[in-house]
């Protein structure tokens, strides 16, 4: 069970650093003006979501890992709270300094984005490390 646990683990993180890349993506493409970086970025996820359903041991591996929760976990970091929070901070920076210098809202969502990816990856890790102590004390 518990090796079924961290391959969700594992694959639930994945999953938040290709949404995370495109995110940065986006903020690269609108920075420079072009928006290759976007489309590749699409591409290799395209690529992926296909490998992995066409791939049918690949389709089966990931059917067994029961990886709702995780996700659900990793939206929660990497989605609802960095969207809320960059708001937040949004408003109070337009309104403390006004609109004169402002960073885009899509720089601070990332931003925020990325902080709570990391707090997600961390919390598995230490997760992970009290489980394995718990295993090896008994």
């Amino acid at each position: 069970m518990q090796k079924v646990r961290r391959n969700a683990d594992i694959i639930a993180s994945l999953e938040g650093l290709l949404w995370l890349a495109l995110g940065w993506s986006v903020s690269f493409s609108a920075y420079y003006g072009s928006t290759e970086a976007t489309i590749t970025m699409m591409l290799i996820i395209a690529t992926l979501a296909f490998f992995s359903w066409a791939h049918r041991p690949l389709r089966y591996l990931l059917r067994r890992y029961h990886v709702r929760k995780r996700r659900t976990d990793m939206w929660i970091h990497l989605l609802a709270l960095p969207v809320l929070i960059a708001m937040f901070f949004h408003i109070m920076i337009e309104g403390l300094l006004g609109s004169a210098w402002l960073p885009p809202k899509m720089l601070v969502f990332n931003i925020v984005a990325t902080a709570g990816w990391l707090t997600y990856v961390m919390t598995l890790f230490i997760k992970f490390l009290i489980h394995r102590f718990k295993s090896t004390a008994r």
